[in-house]
């Protein structure tokens, strides 16, 4: 759940090497590309070339190159920016838990816990007009592309750390008991639940399917006892 800033990791090409007696022949990629590793912009233009071609034409059908090409990059600094092309669906990931985490540690300690977590879920998830359409495409990928399901778990319980860490520093015990653990899980399957209805339609924002999701499982589904 979407979509901030990244620690890098350089990965070496095969085959390269460090030899000062040799001269090294130009990389026939790079010598046609310009790409620096500190383009600001850099990151986020993969990630928009990987996402226009994966919806083309299908994940499993694209590859890195291919990606990295798209974007007018080489191999070399396309994974610069991402080690694999599952990681260019997920962008930044990491930034994305650590700020959902930054709004849990500042919720007011009088606030009820499940009304906090819920509210944070919507914040992080606010994502301003201009970058709702990538958004989109990102997250129709995550939940409905068969090779990113599986990885999505993974990521998923980076999520759930988090929440079920917050609800036991709350109200005391250990973040693995039943019920930090099923705070973390029902908040983010109603969280999913909202992006899957949104990516479904062209109506509601996103923002009033998460607070209707969010409504729905902090009154004990009210609507089902009218």
């Amino acid at each position: 759940m979407s979509a901030v800033t990244s620690t890098r990791r350089t990965l070496v090409t095969p085959g390269a090497r460090s030899n000062p007696g040799v001269p090294r022949r130009p990389d026939r990629q790079n010598a046609r590309v310009t790409e620096t590793r500190t383009a600001p912009d850099g990151r986020a233009r993969v990630e928009r070339a990987a996402l226009d071609l994966f919806r083309t034409r299908g994940f499993e059908n694209v590859t890195s190159d291919e990606v990295a090409d798209s974007a007018g990059i080489s191999r070399r600094t396309f994974f610069r920016y991402f080690a694999t092309k599952a990681d260019a669906v997920w962008g930044d990931f990491a930034g994305h838990v650590r700020r959902l985490e930054q709004l849990l540690d500042a919720t007011d300690p009088a606030a009820p816990v499940l009304g906090s977590v819920c509210a944070a879920y919507v914040e992080v998830n606010d994502y301003p007009d201009e970058e709702l359409p990538l958004l989109r495409e990102r997250m129709r990928l995550i939940l409905t592309e068969p090779a990113l399901l599986a990885h999505s778990q993974l990521r998923f319980a980076e999520i759930d750390r988090v929440v079920a860490g917050h609800v036991a520093a709350r109200r005391g015990g250990s973040p693995t008991a039943l019920l930090p653990r099923l705070v973390a899980a029902g908040t983010r399957a109603a969280a999913t639940t909202a992006f899957e209805t949104w990516i479904g339609e062209d109506g509601a924002p996103l923002t009033q399917h998460l607070h209707l999701a969010f409504a729905e499982l902090a009154g004990g589904f009210p609507s089902l006892r009218r």
